[in-house]
């Protein structure tokens, strides 16, 4: 694989070990991450800093971002100092954040003006597939472009599907968010349900986590938690910004989801109660409480 200059924006929980790899795999990295303290790791390891998403875009012809919220995804492509003002010509845009199919297809329109290219690529697989590089990567966009950064995608992922146009890849994250939500209630509730019964729900997990009831949750997920162990490979603040998105994304398909609905009520109250900076196991921390 050829080096590129990559521009990598957002370098959190997931865009560190992202990055890292890229920098391993001997691409020349120009990062950009609105707390600088994040990024330290990756400059001490040849990364070089930028004020600006834009700064960092035009040293590149890769721009790869993974940031928290939609809004800052429009701030990243759409800002007077970012992405879109400043990319190189015939460079590919790669957003990684879970994000709005619509403003992935917004990012597309206006990449194609200036000659860009773009993909909507998130991501599944939290804090450890980041980390070991074997996240699922869902793809939306121009399959020249898919073609151009697969070779990327293959350094940090192992499950990577062109799934469609702009907003293919962000329409399938919503799906797997909406199948995860129902996933944490029902592990939350059959360990809840066996605590009560007088069991101890680490040997339950063993009996069933084998099974047709086992999930990835279910087994990494829920030893965490039994734990006590509530720190974030996925916070609970972006869970409930996927489950909006879809909801959201739903609605205007006229689609009722009564699983995701009350999955969307219990993380509300795990919110109201202040834990949106752990990781999306705490819920069964508030099933505990309730029980």
């Amino acid at each position: 694989m050829s080096a590129h200059s990559i521009a990598f924006i957002g370098t959190g929980v997931m865009g560190r070990s992202m990055a890292g790899h890229l920098l391993k795999a001997g691409h020349t990295l120009h990062v950009f991450n609105r707390t600088p303290a994040k990024a330290q790791a990756l400059l001490e390891a040849g990364a070089h800093w930028h004020d600006t998403p834009g700064a960092a875009a035009a040293q590149a012809d890769f721009v790869i971002s993974i940031v928290g919220f939609p809004a800052d995804v429009e701030a990243t492509y759409f800002g007077a100092a970012g992405v879109l003002a400043h990319a190189q010509p015939g460079a590919v845009l790669i957003d990684m954040t879970t994000s709005s199919p619509l403003l992935a297809q917004r990012i597309a329109t206006a990449a194609t003006a200036k000659g860009l290219g773009s993909l909507d690529a998130p991501v599944s697989g939290g804090d450890v597939g980041a980390r070991e590089a074997r996240l699922v990567i869902m793809v939306g966009g121009d399959a020249a472009a898919f073609v151009r950064a697969k070779p990327l995608f293959e350094v940090m992922g192992k499950n990577i599907i062109l799934q469609g146009g702009p907003g293919a890849g962000q329409h399938c994250k919503l799906a797997n968010q909406i199948s995860i939500a129902s996933i944490m209630m029902s592990w939350c509730e059959a360990l809840t349900y066996a605590q009560k019964a007088g069991l101890d729900p680490a040997r339950v997990i063993e009996s069933i986590g084998g099974g047709a009831a086992a999930s990835w949750s279910l087994n990494n997920l829920a030893p965490r938690a039994l734990k006590g162990d509530f720190a974030p490979g996925f916070y609970v603040k972006h869970f409930l910004k996927d489950m909006r998105l879809a909801l959201e994304s739903a609605g205007a398909m006229q689609l009722s989801l009564p699983g995701l609905a009350q999955a969307k009520k219990l993380y509300d109250e795990v919110e109201r109660r202040g834990w949106a900076d752990s990781g999306t196991q705490v819920l069964l921390r508030l099933y505990a409480e309730q029980a």
